[in-house]
């Protein structure tokens, strides 16, 4: 049997290293290409991460001389880490979690997402709670990696005014309570 070089066999435990550790080091690298003005207050940890799909529903507003379709309401499921309905997100715009508890909030920062065709990522203050469960420590949220949702460019005129129009959507939240 040959013997290998200890080159050989640092190189073979680097990949190796790099191969198991890749998936953690892309979540961190993930966590860092968030925007700084989207950065939840320094005394708060993530306290969990949920997947929504579902639609962001426009309304045609306008008057005589202009229309344009105008966000009414969020409409979507939320889903934990391993798929499971967690809760949902609407009008509020709020965010209820199965055990009941639910939060009101305020966008107070967004940036526009990287994917042009998709509604901007925001930091969120929480302003009212409602039960207690999972979701009463919660103090902001991030809505990231936002996939679509954005209200069209055209076809909102007098013909369609009042009308409503679903636009399907998917993005991640990131629920933030204080340490």
């Amino acid at each position: 049997m040959r013997k290998q070089s200890p080159s050989f066999v640092f190189a073979a435990l680097l990949i190796a290293a790099i191969i198991l550790f890749s998936p953690l080091l892309g979540a961190q690298q993930s966590r860092q290409q968030t925007p700084p003005q989207l950065q939840p207050p320094a005394g708060e940890q993530l306290l969990l991460e949920v997947h929504a799909k579902g639609d962001q529903i426009y309304t045609c507003k306008g008057d005589a001389a202009q229309f344009a379709w105008t966000l009414k309401a969020p409409d979507a499921r939320l889903f934990d880490k391993d798929g499971k309905l967690f809760g949902k997100h609407f009008t509020g715009p709020s965010w209820e979690a199965s055990d009941g508890s639910r939060v009101t909030g305020k966008a107070v920062a967004n940036v526009p997402s990287p994917d042009a065709d998709s509604i901007p990522w925001l930091l969120v203050n929480i302003i009212s709670h409602n039960g207690s469960g999972i979701l009463s420590r919660v103090t902001s949220i991030q809505r990231l990696n936002t996939k679509g949702g954005k209200a069209p460019g055209s076809g909102c005129d007098a013909a369609h005014a009042n009308q409503e129009l679903r636009v399907g959507y998917s993005a991640d939240y990131l629920f933030y309570a204080p340490k």
